[in-house]
């Protein structure tokens, strides 16, 4: 037994599929395609299930923010903390922690540091390589520690801060990594004091390696009120900047994490704050408000005959035969409805009046599209890949394109606009006959 008599038929991988549209139509002989279900369910239903929290999360926070996946911890094991990674990277995030993710995937890898890092450190003598040539390669190398003790006792003095407060471990901690990274500085501020110790320790640093024509890249804030600790670092870098005439220090990130979810981010943008860049872990890999996504693989057709599943249950019910799916747009380009037809039906024509009943009340409607697009594609023909997969980058950018064709109403968080899903006439009619005929 194999799959060389199987053909697949789907909605490309990134499209928005709504309820009750067939996802995929499997064809072939009833045992192989059979015994395919449980494999096919749990290839689409995880996928399908973060990619849409990514998505959701990515609309919460908005398109200038930028957004870190860091769920690798919280994840249902290896297996499915790597495909977390892809399928967030997939529905709108835009890089990862994980390094395997980036390295197998292409996923653009970010990070900062642990603080179990930091608070290994207790003082200067701990730092073992204090010299760190300069970026430009003109000149030699210089003492780091040196160069951010120098720095210190100026940034304390900007900020009203005693010396005494800073923790130097935490400095001997910035500086080794600094030492380690002089290119990707993005240090962890919260393992003291942000604004007692972190943010000095930090400029500090960053100024030393400005001093040698490196671009320190910025801090994460992972505790406390993250909006208001970001508004008062975005003025302490603006004030150092231009107290010490270092323009790099006003393009410096701030990145907030810290149990970060959809509610948070919606809150987040209802206040003032500087955030750049927002880590997402246990609320986007874990899923909290739909754990599960219930995808069904439902027989609609055998030797020719339509079959579908009665049920106590009108909501579980399955529409019979095999079915093509087209995608209605209107004039200004938003797509407003999903009708489902008998394969052998013609193709909705553009600018004409089609009648057609809505799934759930079964009521008539008249739909007439400025434009038509049939969404099923044939990828497995007869047991072989039958199109060129496309790479992650590319399925995101689809997702991304997808989302834009809805209507804002029906993209919106809370309380969206229900997006309408319909079947043809003729249709509609085959599943009021086998009803029928199924219930006599």
């Amino acid at each position: 037994m194999d799959a060389s008599g199987v053909s697949v038929c789907s909605f490309p991988e990134g499209s928005v599929v709504f309820d009750r549209v067939p996802l995929m139509e499997v064809n072939g002989p009833l045992a192989v395609v059979q015994l395919l279900e449980t494999s096919l369910l749990c290839l689409v239903n995880y996928a399908s299930l973060v990619s849409s929290n990514a998505a959701r999360l990515r609309l919460a926070a908005g398109p200038k923010r930028k957004m870190l996946e860091m769920g690798l911890r919280r994840a249902q094991g290896p297996d499915g903390g790597l495909s977390a990674s892809r399928y967030s990277y997939i529905g709108g995030f835009d890089m990862t922690s994980n390094m395997l993710a980036g390295q197998l995937f292409g996923i653009p890898v970010s990070g900062t540091m642990a603080h179990s890092y930091i608070t290994s450190f207790s003082s200067l003598e701990e730092v073992r390589h204090r010299t760190l040539a300069p970026a430009l390669g003109e000149g030699p190398a210089l003492d780091l520690v040196s160069l951010s003790q120098a720095w210190l006792p100026r940034v304390c003095s900007l900020l009203q801060v005693t010396h005494s407060e800073v923790n130097e471990g935490e400095l001997a901690a910035f500086i080794s990594y600094a030492l380690a990274f002089p290119r990707n500085f993005l240090v962890l501020l919260d393992s003291y004091s942000v604004m007692r110790s972190g943010v000095l320790n930090f400029c500090a640093v960053a100024l030393a390696l400005c001093q040698l024509h490196y671009q320190p890249i910025g801090v994460r804030l992972d505790s406390g009120d993250l909006c208001g600790q970001s508004v008062e670092l975005r003025r302490i870098f603006l004030a150092c900047s231009s107290r010490f005439q270092v323009a790099e220090l006003q393009s410096l990130l701030i990145v907030g994490s810290n149990n970060i979810s959809e509610k948070s981010l919606l809150e987040m943008n209802g206040r003032e704050n500087e955030i750049d860049v927002v880590g997402v872990g246990t609320h986007l890999v874990t899923c909290p408000l739909q754990p599960s996504l219930g995808c069904v693989y439902k027989l609609v057709q055998v030797n020719g005959a339509p079959r579908m599943k009665l049920t106590e249950d009108s909501g579980k019910s399955t529409l019979p035969g095999r079915k093509a799916v087209y995608r209605l747009f209107s004039q200004d380009g938003h797509a407003f409805l999903d009708l489902l037809a008998l394969r052998e039906e013609p193709v909705p024509a553009e600018g004409i009046a089609v009648q057609c009943r809505v799934l759930g009340g079964w009521e008539e409607e008249t739909v007439t599209a400025a434009r038509v697009e049939r969404i099923h594609q044939q990828c497995f023909t007869q047991g072989q890949i039958s199109q060129n997969l496309p790479s992650t980058a590319d399925i995101r950018t689809r997702v991304q394109a997808a989302l834009s064709t809805l209507h804002p109403a029906q993209r919106r968080l809370q309380q969206p606009e229900r997006y309408k899903v319909a079947v043809s006439e003729k249709l509609y009619c085959l599943l009021r006959d086998l009803k029928n005929s199924l219930k006599n």
